[in-house]
């Protein structure tokens, strides 16, 4: 089954770090995801630009709202994602506790649905 790793990171805390500390943690993370890749289990993976490059949008009685930013004000920012494919729940929050996010900040587990309203059958979606 395959599931997304959702990074949740304070993101004001990055510029924060030495560069020594910064080494530290992209090794953690280049570690990590060689030991997902070999594996077997790393199916993608991505890195979000800062929430300063985010837009929001929203329609509200008819009318586009753009605001520049995230949709939320939150302490800890999606910084990115892995999608893996495993077993089952178990083993994904196996490899999320092995994240180095989940040292300093919150590795979200979700499972994946196949498909979307596009490809795949509506009723799949009315039963829920």
């Amino acid at each position: 089954m395959k599931y997304i790793l959702m990074d949740y990171v304070y993101e004001a805390g990055w510029p924060q770090l030495t560069r020594d500390e910064k080494e530290h943690w992209l090794g953690a993370y280049r570690a990590y995801m060689e030991a997902m890749s070999k594996a077997g289990v790393l199916k993608d993976s991505k890195g979000l630009q800062p929430t300063s490059a985010a837009t929001t949008v929203r329609v509200a009685n008819g009318k586009n709202q753009v605001l520049d930013g995230p949709y939320a004000d939150t302490k800890e920012q999606l910084g990115g994602f892995h999608i893996i494919e495993v077993a089952d729940l178990d083993a994904a929050i196996a490899w999320a506790a092995r994240s180095p996010t989940a040292l300093h900040g919150i590795v979200e587990v979700r499972p994946v649905r196949e498909g979307t309203l596009l490809t795949t059958d509506i009723a799949d979606y009315i039963a829920q």
